[in-house]
């Protein structure tokens, strides 16, 4: 009983620590949220500060990456300028327009000219070729690169430029030397004007936010730009230009000033943050549901593509910006004979690239890195055991969700069946031309052995008479024998020829590309042609320009073109009087299109309009023993040269065929010659 009083004032102690602590807890929440209130306007300055200024460096960068292009194609365009006039290709007009078409592309130049070793014009874009005096820089500059032999750029200074009363500028000069062999030539200089530079070259819309300076390596300033009035010192950045000789930094310094607190943070912060709160639960419990629908939906559609890929007989090759392998499919792999391990994540070369081809990989290769690719290109890959796959290639971008390119997918085709049908028509192609030949040398037959039978008859009396003369009693005269065997000679080359000609005409042989002239394709023929118009009383004209160009062709298709053509021009004369059986082989010569036609005109029976319609139509033939396929041939052999077969109403009576073929360069004919 004593012991009860002891134990009543302890029960109230307990709820006093549990309500310190229940009013601690909202106490230090309060205090963080406080803190967080004051931290986050200093926090969104802060951030918004750095963010200006990547930006600012960002843009900065790219501008100099602008300058500095701009600077590398005019060096290089200086650098080919200077090949050319070393090696002595330019006459003084062409310098002259060269120079000024560069002075026109380059805004940012004020003048190039070419200086010689004595210091005279050797070329100048100013019209009126004044005098250029180099400063002291400009001139030491001009030394190194002449002992060097490399271009160099001089430190820009103030100078007067051609020695005008305008103001003086800061000019800086490019010197490209100039060599024939170890010859010294003199230089080629492009002189700039640093603030033309700026203005030509940095953007408008850069220019207004930023105040863009040239200084040099004391940090004075070259030129300025400042459209939207002088930078407040809080966001700038230099960057170098890497120019050889010069020391050149882009200074760019912002309009903009340090972000203000918002005045109404604090109230924003509370009501967002109290609104948040519940939304951002319902949120992420919707976005939760939505995440594992998506993921669902996109593990059925990997299915789906993996299995779609997988059963694609087109190879699929995925590569970075890079060149790199990132990706390929089962046909791939099958038709380069490589698994994907060896090959996903390579960089060239690849162990399916074939060595006869290298050089040509390596050049797409270095397209790629350019940002350019071929669309559609046919190339050769080399499996494992050595097996040449040829390959039809289709190369496109490769783009994400984005817009952003981030690589380059192409599509692979093994066409070696295709290459094989080609193979197998050109082969079929060759033997109806044969045929064709074989033909054409049936048809002429007759003729051929009535024209064999005049020089083997005269053959027969000059040698009959020689016998004679050798038979008679006494000394022979030898000034009376020698004319009948001289004659007796000259009839035999002439059956020997007519027998070459033949031969040459039906042997089968590979297509041999090579410059020939007109004049000499008909020369080769001209046995065969002016045999068959003897036996059909047909006059032989031909009108060949002498400096007519060459075309490249082969010999045999292009005779036999031409030995079909006339041959059908003469039979269509047979119904007209001897008087007008008159055949003309005309060519001539196109400038603009750079071809040469070659037009065979008769005066025959013309071609009816329901003829003509199925002209080169292969087995039509208005003749009863014709197989149709002489003029379908025709077509088919100037086609395979690059040009065209048409035909055209003769206005003097007759049709006139006329074929057109791609002329040779002189050069080129020369270098065959």
């Amino acid at each position: 009983m004593t012991s009860q009083p002891d134990t009543t004032p302890a029960t109230p102690r307990k709820p006093q620590s549990g309500t310190s602590l229940r009013w601690l807890l909202p106490i230090v929440l309060v205090l963080f949220f406080l803190a967080i209130l004051i931290w986050l306007p200093w926090q969104a300055r802060q951030m918004e500060s750095n963010e200006r200024q990547e930006q600012l460096i960002a843009d900065t960068l790219w501008v100099e990456q602008t300058i500095r292009f701009q600077l590398g194609r005019d060096e290089e365009s200086l650098r080919n300028l200077g090949l050319e006039i070393a090696a002595g290709r330019l006459t003084a007009p062409m310098l002259h327009e060269r120079l000024a078409r560069l002075l026109k592309n380059g805004h940012e130049l004020i003048r190039v000219v070419w200086l010689k070793p004595d210091g005279h014009l050797g070329g100048s874009s100013d019209p009126l070729a004044t005098p250029v005096e180099l400063s002291a820089a400009s001139r030491a500059t001009a030394e190194i690169t002449r002992k060097t032999r490399q271009p160099m750029y001089t430190q820009p200074e103030a100078q007067t430029p051609n020695q005008s009363a305008a103001p003086a500028a800061v000019l800086m000069d490019y010197h490209v030397p100039l060599y024939r062999g170890d010859d010294y030539l003199g230089d080629l200089v492009a002189t700039y004007q640093t603030s033309v530079m700026l203005e030509e070259m940095v953007p408008w819309w850069f220019a207004q936010d930023n105040q863009v300076s040239l200084v040099d390596r004391d940090d004075k300033v070259l030129a300025r730009r400042a459209a939207a009035g002088p930078g407040h010192g809080v966001y700038t950045h230099k960057r170098a230009l890497d120019l050889p000789g010069a020391s050149v930094t882009l200074v760019t310094d912002s309009v903009k000033s340090e972000p203000q607190l918002l005045p109404n943070l604090l109230v924003g912060s509370v009501i967002v943050l109290s609104l948040g709160l519940l939304w951002s639960l319902l949120a992420l419990w919707g976005h939760i549901s939505r995440r594992l629908a998506a993921e669902g939906a996109l593990r059925q559609q990997m299915s789906f593509r993996t299995a779609m890929e997988n059963s694609l007989v087109t190879g699929l090759r995925a590569r970075d910006l890079e060149g790199r392998i990132t990706y390929v499919n089962p046909a791939f792999c099958q038709i380069v004979g490589y698994p994907a391990e060896d090959i996903v994540g390579k960089l060239p070369p690849m162990p399916y690239w074939a060595p006869e081809a290298m050089s040509e990989y390596q050049a797409r290769f270095a397209s790629v890195l350019a940002g350019k690719v071929t669309p559609q290109f046919e190339t050769v890959f080399q499996r494992p055991n050595g097996e040449r796959v040829p390959v039809l290639v289709f190369e496109a971008p490769l783009v994400d969700n984005h817009g952003k390119q981030t690589g380059w997918m192409g599509s692979i085709l093994d066409i070696s069946d295709r290459k094989r049908i080609e193979e197998l028509n050109r082969q079929q192609q060759e033997k109806l031309q044969a045929s064709s030949r074989l033909a054409t040398m049936g048809e002429i037959a007759s003729m051929l052995a009535h024209e064999l039978n005049q020089p083997l008859a005269a053959i027969s009396s000059y040698t009959t008479g020689a016998l004679n003369l050798l038979g008679r009693n006494g000394a022979v005269d030898c000034n009376m024998l020698k004319p009948a065997l001289e004659q007796a000679s000259s009839q035999a080359q002439r059956a020997g020829q007519i027998i070459r000609s033949v031969h040459e005409f039906v042997k089968k042989r590979e297509p041999l590309r090579q410059a020939i002239a007109i004049a000499s394709l008909l020369d080769g023929i001209r046995a065969l042609i002016e045999l068959q118009a003897r036996q059909s009383y047909v006059s032989f004209r031909t009108e060949i320009p002498e400096h007519l160009p060459p075309v490249r062709g082969d010999r045999v298709m292009l005779e036999q073109v031409l030995l079909n053509l006339t041959r059908n021009a003469i039979e269509s004369m047979h119904p007209v009087p001897p008087q007008q059986r008159v055949l003309n082989v005309v060519a001539s010569y196109d400038a603009d299109t750079a071809r040469v036609s070659v037009a065979v005109i008769d005066q025959g029976h013309g071609i009816p309009q329901d003829v003509a319609q199925r002209l080169f139509s292969p087995f039509f033939s208005t003749k009863a023993e014709g197989m149709g396929m002489g003029l379908n041939i025709c077509r088919t052999a100037i086609e395979f040269h690059g040009g065209a077969l048409t035909f055209r109403a003769n206005p003097q009576g007759g049709t006139i065929f006329t074929f057109v073929l791609p002329a040779v360069p002189v050069v080129a004919a020369q270098e065959t010659s």
